[in-house]
């Protein structure tokens, strides 16, 4: 596709197909693994130039001021570094499908794609792995959003070894409860000692989600969900919460599933994409 300033760029969610905790450094931050799949549910971004160096965002996320919003982040991280046209500056819209406090990276997402669209649009030059390094900075989760594929990811989430993920469906419940992922990390209960596999031995069906027990402990609608999505397969939450999500091999199977669930339960069967819609951007 010839991604320009007229091109809807999209930012798609990911689920963790299992999360476990292995350690703790000195600083404090958890040591993860984890395999990342993103599905077609995406958030969808627009960016037109400007001529006064200013990055403005067309409307604030509500609870989130422009200043703490991540795509702004992003924006201005780049355009510091002084390459291309970044200091045209850029108006961006921003258009939220994927829940806040979902476990589904909206946030991360929509800074990766702004990274990936504004390094392309404003021709700036920079490698992923320099994007990377940025989007680093701005949370654990956007690197792998800039990495573009589907993989096992370890440490704080900078280092990826690319994995063979099943095409798969997914029935996808969201409780109506945002989790945020300070308390769930800073719960004393929270399990740091899982026990690390290399890559290569990753197998789907894996393991499990260490940060499960905390949230449900804290959320009970979460606990709900996969208690009801259990009846129906092997359930997990992605990420620090809330949703949660079980696979299946066709659209029909994860449908069938959708259709026996309480009527109160928000729920959208998703796909599995291959690859990051902007995985070939260069």
């Amino acid at each position: 596709m010839n991604w320009n300033w007229a091109s809807a760029w999209p930012a798609p969610a990911k689920l963790n197909l299992f999360l476990h905790v292995v350690g703790r450094r000195a600083d404090g931050y958890h040591l993860l693994q984890t395999v990342f799949r993103f599905i077609d549910l995406a958030d969808t971004l627009r960016f037109e130039p400007r001529a006064d160096g200013r990055v403005v965002l067309a409307a604030p996320v509500p609870g989130v001021p422009d200043e703490q919003n991540l795509v702004v982040r992003a924006a201005l991280a780049l355009q510091k570094l002084g390459a291309g046209e970044a200091a045209r500056g850029v108006n961006i819209s921003l258009e939220k499908r994927i829940p806040q406090g979902g476990g589904l990276g909206g946030g991360s997402s929509d800074a990766a794609t702004t990274l990936l669209a504004l390094n392309h649009l404003w021709g700036c030059g920079l490698p992923r792995e320099r994007l990377q390094e940025i989007g680093l900075v701005l949370g654990a989760d956007v690197p792998v959003f800039i990495h573009g594929r589907n993989c096992f990811a370890e440490g704080v989430g900078e280092r990826f070894a690319d994995v063979a993920v099943p095409d798969e469906w997914y029935l996808l419940t969201m409780p109506d409860v945002a989790v945020p992922t300070a308390a769930i990390f800073g719960s004393p209960a929270l399990r740091r000692d899982t026990p690390a596999i290399a890559p290569a031995d990753w197998r789907p069906g894996f393991g499990g989600n260490d940060l499960e027990p905390v949230a449900c402990a804290l959320y009970p609608a979460v606990a709900r969900h996969l208690e009801i999505l259990r009846r129906c397969g092997d359930a997990r939450m992605t990420g620090s919460g809330a949703c949660c999500f079980v696979a299946f091999a066709t659209a029909a199977a994860a449908g069938a599933a959708r259709a026996l669930l309480p009527d109160d339960m928000p729920a959208r069967v998703v796909r599995g994409l291959p690859a990051h819609p902007l995985g070939g951007l260069t």
